[in-house]
C-alpha cells in the first residue's frame, strides 16, 4: 500500500490540528525528504537513523520540560529575590494546563516553526523508514500466505464435497 495522503496516519493529532497548515507542510516536506534520501541507503544506514528517531523528543514532552524549568527558575528566584518571579510558574502552568487539554498552547506556535514534530509524525517517518528496510515483509508474507492457505483449504474442501457426492451417488446405482 502507498500513501500519499498521511493525514488518514495523523487524524487525531490536536498540535497539528491547531498548527497553521504552511508550517504541517514544511513538516512534512522535510519528512518526505527524509524518507526519500533513506530510499537509497544501506539496511545499517536506515537503522541508525530509526535510533535517532527513537531519541527525537516530540513537541509535547519538549513543552513539559520547558513548562518544568521556567517552574522551576520562577520558584527558585521567588524564595531568594522577589515574589514577582512567581507569576513565572503560574504562566508555565497554566500553559501546561491548556496544553493537556486542548493540545495547544502559545508556545507551540514558536516550536512548531522551528521544526519541533509531534509523537505521530515522528512515528509517521519512523514506520515509512522501516518499510524501507522491509521490516514488515515478513508480516505480509505471512498474511498472503494465510490467505492462499485459506483459499486453497476452501478449494480442497470443494473438491471434497464434490467429489463425495459423485463417490456416494456412484455408490448409489453400482449396487
Amino acid at each position: 500500500m502507498v500513501m500519499s495522503n498521511y493525514s488518514e496516519f495523523l487524524q487525531g493529532d490536536k498540535v497539528r490540528a491547531k498548527t497553521p497548515p504552511g508550517i504541517n507542510q514544511a513538516i512534512d516536506i522535510e519528512t518526505a525528504a527524509i524518507v526519500r534520501f533513506y530510499a537509497g541507503k544501506t539496511d545499517y544506514e536506515i537503522s541508525k537513523k530509526i535510533e535517532e528517531l527513537d531519541n527525537e523528543w516530540d513537541i509535547g514532552r519538549i513543552v513539559e520540560v520547558r513548562a518544568a524549568t521556567v517552574s522551576l527558575i520562577g520558584v527558585i528566584l521567588g524564595l531568594t529575590k522577589s515574589k514577582k518571579w512567581l507569576i513565572l510558574p503560574t504562566i508555565a502552568s497554566t500553559f501546561l494546563l491548556q496544553y493537556a487539554i486542548q493540545g495547544w498552547c502559545p508556545p507551540i506556535s514558536l516550536l512548531r516553526r522551528f521544526g519541533f514534530r509531534t509523537s505521530k509524525e515522528i512515528n509517521l517517518e519512523r514506520y515509512a523508514l522501516k518499510t524501507l528496510r522491509r521490516d514488515f515483509d515478513e508480516i505480509l508474507s505471512k498474511e498472503h500466505w494465510h490467505e492462499h492457505k485459506h483459499e486453497h483449504e476452501h478449494k480442497h474442501e470443494h473438491e471434497h464435497r464434490h467429489h463425495g457426492h459423485q463417490g456416494h451417488h456412484g455408490h448409489e446405482h453400482g449396487v
